[in-house]
């Protein structure tokens, strides 16, 4: 990569124009641009870092809060956090163990409750239907269904999440 920026600015130091040199090497006209003015202003031809803040966790770490929301799927951000921190003297907060598990595919969502119908379930659940196959409007007025909503007065619903990557909810 910085071949190619030596050889742009070498193409410019011969007197080529910008667009010719863009047209050339089939490279956007404002990325010539930027690398010719920064070679102006400071002679350098290697890239400018961003000014962000610098990540606080290293790949390895990043790792490692993976495999361990893997094993233990159950565990929340501020867990894994704290576990990271026992472990490695990096401390982290939970939004950064969402974020590093985010950019691998990792997400915190609801297990799925699923019960497994038996033969007998089937047999039973095709009785109740055959039952009520003929009921009337007035007949089911009568019935309420419950959706088995869950209600909290509280903010914090106490439902437990998994770390699970998109896709895989009946795994």
């Amino acid at each position: 990569m910085i071949f190619l920026r030596s050889r742009i600015i070498g193409r410019l130091e011969c007197g080529r124009t910008q667009l010719e040199v863009s047209e050339e090497l089939g490279i956007a006209q404002s990325v010539i641009s930027k690398l010719w003015q920064r070679f102006q202003d400071d002679g350098n031809v290697s890239r400018c870092y961003s000014t962000g803040c610098p990540r606080v966790t290293t790949p390895n770490e990043d790792r490692y809060l993976a495999v361990t929301a893997k094993r233990n799927r159950r565990s929340t951000a501020s867990d894994l956090s704290r576990q990271l921190s026992s472990v490695t003297g990096t401390t982290v907060s939970r939004q950064t163990v969402y974020r590093r598990l985010g950019h691998i595919g990792l997400y915190a969502r609801r297990p799925v409750r699923c019960v497994p119908l038996t033969a007998t379930h089937c047999r039973l659940r095709l009785a109740w239907s055959r039952e009520h196959a003929l009921w009337t409007p007035q007949q089911w007025s009568c019935v309420m269904f419950s959706d088995e909503s869950r209600f909290s007065l509280q903010s914090d619903s106490c439902r437990t999440f998994i770390w699970r990557a998109p896709g895989t909810r009946y795994h």
